[in-house]
């Protein structure tokens, strides 16, 4: 299993290292069945994440057809919407606008990432994953229409707005789209994807080496639908 873990500027820099880390230790743990590797959609290049100026280096170029997992980051910034400055930062200039979140995942359309997605949503062979931020990239992309996912608390109205099935959960598997809420979701997906991909032995033992329990039901579409508690 091949992943690859896409860079974009102003990346959240926990959205990429903690799942990385998780995989990382799985493909030691299956004595190589797991591969991670850093991309962006522009290929090998310095991208600068949206937390203090942290840079890690993308090193092959994202490639539907070489991956089986793709797995997308949320942005780092300032919550909330670029008109919500406070008045002694209004005049602070654009800089100011382009940290805002929306803006930093907004700004990953006029690239060629939304294309390479698409093509990836396309194809039944390949999973794509996200962290936090990470699915309102595709929801903003239009590549979420009627897909059940999740992403951090404060974007869940938007993914409704996008056409998605927002579900208020820490880990949502759709099929071939699996999400993640908040920013540490990411070591939760990342042992999910091992325990689904690999067993539940290797996630165990990537578990262990990162003193990490788990956290919440991975919510999916089955059973019956629960009673108003």
């Amino acid at each position: 299993m091949h992943i690859q873990i896409v860079l974009f500027d102003g990346f959240d820099p926990l959205d990429v290292v903690a799942p990385y880390e998780v995989l990382y230790a799985g493909g030691t743990a299956s004595g190589g069945a797991v591969t991670v590797e850093l991309v962006s959609a522009e290929g090998p290049r310095e991208v600068t994440s949206g937390t203090g100026g942290l840079a890690l280096r993308a090193t092959g170029a994202l490639d539907p057809e070489r991956a089986d997992v793709i797995l997308v980051p949320g942005a780092s910034g300032r919550v909330g919407e670029p008109g919500e400055l406070p008045e002694d930062e209004a005049g602070a200039g654009e800089r100011k606008q382009d940290d805002f979140v929306p803006v930093l995942l907004g700004r990953t359309l006029t690239t060629e990432l939304p294309a390479l997605l698409g093509r990836a949503m396309d194809d039944p062979d390949v999973t794509v994953a996200t962290v936090c931020g990470g699915s309102l990239v595709l929801a903003m992309a239009g590549l979420l229409e009627g897909r059940h996912a999740t992403t951090h608390h404060l974007g869940l109205d938007m993914l409704d707005a996008a056409g998605a099935r927002a579900v208020r959960a820490r880990v949502v598997d759709d099929g071939d789209l699996i999400t993640g809420a908040g920013v540490t979701s990411g070591l939760d997906l990342g042992l999910y994807l091992l325990e689904r991909e690999q067993g539940p032995r290797i996630a165990h033992a990537v578990e262990e080496l990162f003193a990490h329990e788990r956290r919440g039901t991975v919510w999916r579409a089955r059973g019956p639908v629960p009673a108003a508690l």
